[in-house]
């Protein structure tokens, strides 16, 4: 995987998936995201990647695995988010 790829997984009817695209977007973050609503597959491979989490969303920046909604907004709270993206 590239390692300043966004790649953010995702469920259509979720609350903290649009919020944390919305600031994903608001950030001029570019990032692919994965519904895994009717992809059984990829949440498979969302909950393999995360160790075990079956909630969206969740949210990785190449190989590191941030976490979810709550997540990336504690890393933009703490000004770190740019940081880890090298923004």
């Amino acid at each position: 995987m590239n390692k300043n790829k966004v790649v953010i997984y995702t469920s259509s009817l979720c609350g903290f998936c649009y919020k944390a695209k919305s600031l994903l977007k608001k950030k001029n973050i570019v990032f692919e995201e994965i519904d895994v609503d009717f992809q059984y597959e990829k949440k498979v491979e969302m909950i393999n990647k995360s160790k075990g989490r079956t909630s969206v969303p969740q949210i990785f920046f190449g190989d590191k695995h941030i976490g979810g909604c709550d997540d990336l907004f504690e890393l933009e709270e703490k000004d770190e988010l740019n940081n880890l993206l090298k923004i």
